[in-house]
């Protein structure tokens, strides 16, 4: 209902002289249909009854006459034509959903087992179906206990997050509590650089009334929209005015309810965006006008003038009509008339088709973009080291770790950061891409064999020469047994709490006065 009464509080026309059309077609069609309806005089000289009995024809008025069409039709066309306009039109560039930030509550309250397993580890859950299903929409991570700590910047990729979210328990924050006011603040902080409002997302169990005034307070200064996801604890969870909360559930309600909220802030942010232009809907009106057009085609509902002025107002409206909307209409069948390959790519990457959408753009970055979300990260990887904005080097890096090419990651993310040193999702990159690759080759090294270095495992290998070594039978039950990539990955993954219980004490020392 939101997101209805948002749209209806947008609506207008874009080019309102036409409906000055409207009143002077419904005052012609009054005076022509009362003259059509009206019954001709009785002959003079005959009895009325008699003129009656010898009257043939038509008895009684027709409920329907031409001329009720033609005037349904010119009204459409006029509507068509004023441009009826409720929502901007997305630029290419900025996601079709809000940026997200996630604050989740890490505290020895989270590990209540009223919610299986636990309700921080529910709450995880939650937060991982909420992320893949907001595909291609930036999310970032943010922790608190007493405390609060940014754990990944604004990302569109769910990957990143996982390993991290996974990591989070009450043992690595550097204090337990509930302080949500310094979430908030870094969550404000997270968002201020976006081109459009974003929204926080609160994953609790109880929130503390002195946390109240800091969130009534960004509801004053129209600070990012702010959404609870309550997870056991009190049925009664206490939220300042101009918040929602949503009670998790057993299936995906609550995060269909929460997309909701955070799509109507979207869409609340982007009509304020007076740099976009309004999406025309007039072709909704043109539509039903050409339908009333194919009454003229029956015996009896020609009108001479009509097909002329409802054409040339359907003409207009369809002309400043969107072709996406044309397209939408008509199918995709035919979208290649009316859209340019790049917008067919964008409602192809809208809809999730990924790789199709790769296939159909012809910019370079989206192309990029779409190969990436596709998962052909070679291809990604080359098409992003082409460009050269900071955007696309980040992208290029991401590809390249996902790929397991650590060292060009690592290189990619140094000249995003070259291109914009103030780039925060570069440098967390970089330094997680460090971490990760210096981890990677230190397991790689310890559990060596020698094989690289052309010396087998059941080789005879003489290191005497400084007269320190001894000669050294090497079998295979001696070595160490070479991980595979994917278990360093994992190896990662479970490091990653040693990573952040780190990163979080030096944060806290740093705020601590």
């Amino acid at each position: 209902m939101t997101g209805f009464l948002d749209l209806l509080g947008n609506f207008h026309f874009i080019r309102p002289l036409w409906l000055l059309l409207v009143p002077i077609a419904l005052v012609l069609w009054w005076r022509i249909r009362t003259r059509a309806t009206t019954p001709p005089p009785p002959p003079s000289g005959v009895a009325p009854h008699l003129a009656e009995a010898l009257t043939i024809g038509e008895q009684g008025r027709r409920r329907l006459l031409p001329i009720d069409g033609v005037m349904a039709a010119v009204v459409f066309a006029a509507l068509g034509a004023a441009g009826p306009a409720w929502t901007r039109v997305p630029s290419p560039f900025v996601a079709q959903t809000a940026p997200l930030a996630v604050a989740l509550q890490v505290s020895e309250s989270m590990m209540a087992r009223d919610v299986q397993p636990t309700r921080l580890e529910r709450a995880k859950h939650k937060i991982l179906d909420l992320v893949e299903a907001r595909a291609g929409a930036r999310t970032a991570l943010i922790a608190y206990g007493g405390t609060a700590h940014r754990v990944a910047p604004l990302t569109e990729d769910p990957e990143v997050l996982k390993p991290f979210l996974e990591a989070l328990s009450p043992d690595i924050m550097p204090s337990d509590g509930h302080n949500a006011s310094a979430a908030l603040a870094l969550a404000s902080e997270t968002l201020a650089g976006e081109e459009y409002q974003g929204a926080a997302l609160f994953v609790v169990d109880t929130i503390d009334a002195a946390d109240l005034p800091a969130f009534e307070e960004n509801a004053t200064d129209q600070g990012p929209d702010v959404v609870f996801l309550q997870v056991g604890g009190s049925d009664n969870l206490r939220t300042p005015a101009g918040t929602s909360v949503v009670q998790v559930s057993v299936d995906d309600r609550d995060i269909t309810e929460i997309e909701r909220l955070v799509a109507s802030a979207w869409r609340e942010a982007l009509s304020r965006d007076e740099n976009q232009q309004w999406a025309d809907r007039g072709w909704l009106f043109a539509i039903p006008a050409a339908l009333l057009a194919l009454l003229w085609f029956r015996r009896g509902w020609t009108m001479r003038w009509s097909f002329a002025a409802v054409a040339a107002f359907a003409f207009m409206a369809g002309d400043t009509a969107r072709a996406e909307g044309v397209a939408d209409f008509l199918g995709g069948t035919v979208a290649g008339w009316f859209l340019t390959p790049d917008q067919q790519g964008q409602i192809a990457y809208n809809n999730k088709r990924f790789a199709e959408s790769a296939d159909l753009f012809r910019d370079p970055e989206w192309e990029g973009y779409a190969l990436f979300r596709a998962g052909k990260y070679p291809e990604a990887a080359e098409a992003m080291a082409r460009l050269d904005t900071a955007d696309a080097a980040i992208t290029e890096g991401i590809a390249r770790i996902r790929n397991r090419e650590y060292r060009a990651g690592i290189a990619a993310f140094e000249k995003a950061l070259e291109r914009e040193p103030d780039n925060e999702i570069a440098a967390h990159n970089l330094e997680v891409a460090v971490a990760m690759t210096e981890y990677i080759e230190e397991t790689q090294e310890a559990s060596d064999t020698g094989e690289e270095a052309g010396i087998g495992a059941d080789e005879v290998r003489f290191d005497n020469e400084s007269g320190r070594g001894a000669e050294t039978q090497i079998t295979a039950e001696d070595t160490m047994e070479i991980q595979t990539v994917d278990q360093w990955m994992r190896s990662v993954d479970t490091n990653a709490s040693d990573f952040l219980r780190t990163r979080f004490a030096l944060e806290a020392n740093r705020t601590t006065p």
